[in-house]
């Protein structure tokens, strides 16, 4: 995750987050992306049913019950575990988390074992009540699925009227006093909304706002021709760039921040230089704790029936499952050897990859390059950044310090 506004405007420091000796149950929620300790995010798909059919849905989630989901009490086996290995945060995801009915139980027993609990949500079933329900559960924040203007989300999320009641959800959530932002998968259907989509952030007052880039998995890899192009992805961070400063400028509290795509922060970087050098050794660091692409390292996934994968798109590699073993157990597993490779991923990327000045603090996407190129360690076929600007420095003669 790239902090566009904590990289941009200086909104965190690395001695902000050296002060809390970078321990994940110190660091403040801001600063998490700038931990090193080995204990993930977790993020947990709680259920495979959702009530829309949105076409980007990276586990293909239907409206309909599914059999061999974690019952509550697995699921709260499951979060001992991860308080007792000091998790920084679960995130509830689904589907549609709202929809499974132990959701606030489960949240409210995640948060008193320090777990901060947050959710990911289509928002379309926050009524005011539910709204209430999420922050007495002690959820410290909500993420929302934006797609675009009300006639694109609606087209993609499947549902008419699903932008409206999306909407909804968010203003009952801020009313309700849950800290609550949106998230938006950029894609070439949605990618001349985003300047829309940003101004709904605006003048709704939504204190947070997370691009998402596209992956290639579950229905996502018939999406691969749909992904957005290398000029149109240069063009998307110029104009976040735009909008952090812009927003800053004028006194507007929102925070942006992108993922999934890595070369965000090389760009950053490179335009600090050039715009604020007197800032740029410090983003440098940033980024270098930051480590880039955090799947199997600061990130891991449990779907609904308990298997453990490296991020939630990594889908069909199974790292264990958590009712044959404890989460912890397979989080420390030095014996897998793809776990192992992702944790040491500069030493085994190939290509652009290997050769780019910017690979400690990147990395690329493992997956993208798999569905693409066939190779899990093959360069990353979304980066945007010119042969020129990484440098291709051959692998042998490395850099030291800044680029």
């Amino acid at each position: 995750m790239i902090g566009c506004t904590k990289l941009l405007c200086g909104t965190a420091t690395v001695s902000e987050a050296l002060n809390y000796g970078r321990d994940t149950r110190r660091l403040p929620p801001h600063l998490l992306q700038f931990s090193t300790e080995n204990r993930p995010l977790v993020v947990w798909n709680t259920t495979n049913r959702c009530n829309l059919k949105c076409k980007h849905c990276y586990i293909g989630a239907e409206d309909r019950a599914y059999e061999g989901e974690l019952t509550t009490a697995e699921a709260k086996a499951f979060i001992d575990d991860l308080g007792e290995m000091q998790v920084p945060v679960l995130l509830f995801s689904g589907g549609e988390p709202l929809v499974r009915p132990d959701l606030y139980e489960l949240g409210a027993y995640a948060a008193e074992r320090a777990l901060r609990p947050v959710i990911s949500t289509n928002g379309t079933l926050i009524t005011p009540e539910a709204a209430q329900k999420i922050k007495e559960a002690g959820f410290q924040y909500v993420g929302v699925s934006i797609d675009g203007a009300p006639e694109t989300h609606d087209g993609f999320r499947g549902i008419p009227g699903s932008f409206r009641r999306s909407l909804e959800g968010i203003r009952n959530s801020l009313a309700a006093g849950n800290k609550t932002g949106i998230r938006f998968t950029v894609n070439r259907y949605n990618y001349g909304d985003l300047e829309a989509v940003l101004n709904v952030v605006e003048e709704e007052r939504i204190p947070r706002f997370c691009m998402y880039h596209l992956v290639y998995a579950g229905r996502g890899k018939e999406m691969v021709e749909l992904d957005t192009t290398l000029e149109e992805k240069r063009a998307t961070i110029e104009l976040l760039i735009r909008k952090t400063l812009d927003f800053r400028k004028r006194g507007v509290e929102v925070e942006i921040l992108t993922t999934d795509n890595h070369a965000d922060g090389a760009y950053l970087y490179r335009y600090v230089q050039e715009h604020f050098p007197e800032r740029a050794e410090e983003v440098w660091e940033l980024l270098k704790m930051h480590g880039g692409c955090s799947a199997g390292t600061k990130m891991s996934n449990v779907d609904p029936r308990g298997d453990v994968h490296a991020c939630q798109f990594w889908g069909h590699r199974t790292l264990g499952n958590v009712r044959e073993r404890k989460f912890s157990e397979i989080w420390r597993d030095s014996q897998n050897e793809f776990q192992v490779r992702l944790r040491e991923k500069s030493a085994h990327v190939k290509g652009r990859c290997a050769e780019c000045r910017y690979n400690e603090v990147c990395g690329g996407c493992r997956i993208r390059a798999e569905v693409v190129h066939g190779d899990t360690w093959a360069e990353d076929p979304a980066c945007y950044l010119t042969d020129e600007e990484i440098g291709r420095l051959p692998r042998a003669s490395g850099h030291a310090g800044q680029p």
